[in-house]
Formats: structure tokens, sequence, C-alpha cells
């Protein structure tokens, strides 16, 4: 059950490492650290996504920053109470990684795949230029009890076959993470420049209880090269 529980839920990236790592939490003596990795899009784009390391996987007192790594693992989620409401906090949980001096070929330096449920309606709208877009909240179990909850964008006609799904239903889904920085208002003339992070989506599909898949809906890595890189909002 576990194997299951955690194959619906797989990571694989590859990047410039740009950060040191800093102290996240302790669980039972082991600590665990963030380290940000830059990972660059065929658009020539870069995202910045965080990884939550065990410092049991790597000497988390060195500095790795100019070196590539690849990391595997779980997109996961969790609440942080701030500001008189809670915040959807995302990381890539490493399992495994590896670490080159300098920059090599990788065949997923972006990869993510999703086996879960949607738990919120889809929200679709357009942009002033016309492009379609679907936001999706998709709950996906891990073990013991708990699950992470994840933003997704869809774009053009994943977006229009992703707004006709319902609350519950049953999706899995491929693409990649995706970082975008937007502005948060914290006074009456005070902004902070905060960064989001969603999985934008290249495939979707729809599964019955069955395990029949009954539609799905894909868009190719071109498509997804030339998607609009300033979609405003809080997710």
């Amino acid at each position: 059950m576990t194997d299951k529980i955690l194959g619906n839920n797989q990571v694989n990236v590859y990047g410039e490492v740009v950060s040191e790592f800093t102290f996240s939490h302790g669980v039972y003596g082991e600590g665990f650290y963030i380290l940000q990795l830059s990972v660059k899009r065929l658009s020539k784009v870069y995202d910045t996504i965080p990884l939550m390391i065990s410092e049991r996987l790597i000497d988390v007192s060195k500095d790795y920053r100019g070196r590539y790594l690849e990391a595997s693992g779980q997109f996961r989620s969790y609440n942080r109470h701030e500001e008189n409401r809670n915040r959807l906090v995302l990381s890539v949980f490493v399992r495994d990684l590896h670490i080159d001096e300098t920059e090599q070929e990788c065949e997923k330096p972006n990869y993510i795949f999703l086996d879960g449920f949607l738990c919120k309606p889809p929200v679709y709208r357009k942009t002033p230029l016309g492009r379609e877009i679907a936001d999706l909240l998709m709950a996906v179990n891990r073990p013991y009890g708990k699950s992470d909850y994840i933003p997704c964008i869809c774009w053009g006609r994943n977006a229009r076959y992703a707004d006709g799904f319902t609350v519950g239903e049953h999706i899995q889904l491929w693409g990649r993470i995706q970082s975008r920085e937007y502005q948060k208002q914290i006074g009456e003339d005070q902004y902070e420049t905060r960064v989001a992070y969603e999985i934008s989506v290249s495939k979707l599909e729809c599964v019955e209880e069955s395990g029949e898949i009954t539609a799905a809906s894909e868009i190719t890595e071109e498509d997804l090269s030339e998607e609009i890189p300033d979609v405003t909002g809080e997710i």
C-alpha cells in the first residue's frame, strides 16, 4: 500500500544549486533543510524550486552553489499560519539525489506525475490576450492518512477540458513544477514580493473508480514553453 501511495506523487528535477542550506525543522532527531534549485525551461526561463532535504542524505554544512543537482521524490505541502490565515507552503521532499560538478544532460529535468482528487471547483478564465487558463487544486494522498494539496494550472485545450471537472473527481496529470513572483499587500502602502509554486500541466486524464481512463487531454512541451509568465494572483 505504501509503495502505491508513493507512486501517486513522483518528481524528478535537475538544475543549478543557487542557495545554501537553511534549517526547516527536525523530526525525532533528524534535521531537514531547504535548498533552492534553479531549473531551466525550454523557453530559457528559469524556475527556482525549493527542495526539502534530510541531513542524512547530504552534508548540509557544505556550500554547493554553482554545482548541479538531480533530485527525485514527492511534491509536498503544509499549512503555515501567518497574518491570521493559513498559507500553503510547497517543496520537493527529496528521497534520492546526486551532485554534478558541471551541467550534464538529464532526461527529465523537471517532471512530475500526480494521481489524486479534485478538492475545489476548477477556476476557468481567459487572459487579456485570449489565452485559456484553468486553476485546479489537487489532493494527493500520502502514507499515514495525510494528503498534499497541490495547485495546478492548465492551458488551452487542457483548460477547456478541466473546466468540466467536478469536486471529488479522480484525476491523473503530468507536467512540471513552475515558480512565479507576485506582489502581496502587507500594509496600506506596503507590498512584499513572494513566490508561488504550481504544476504546469501538459497532460491530464479523468479516471473512473474501476481504473478505466474515460477521457484525456494533452498539449505539447512547445505549447507549454509559450505560456504567459506573468499571470497574477495568489495561490
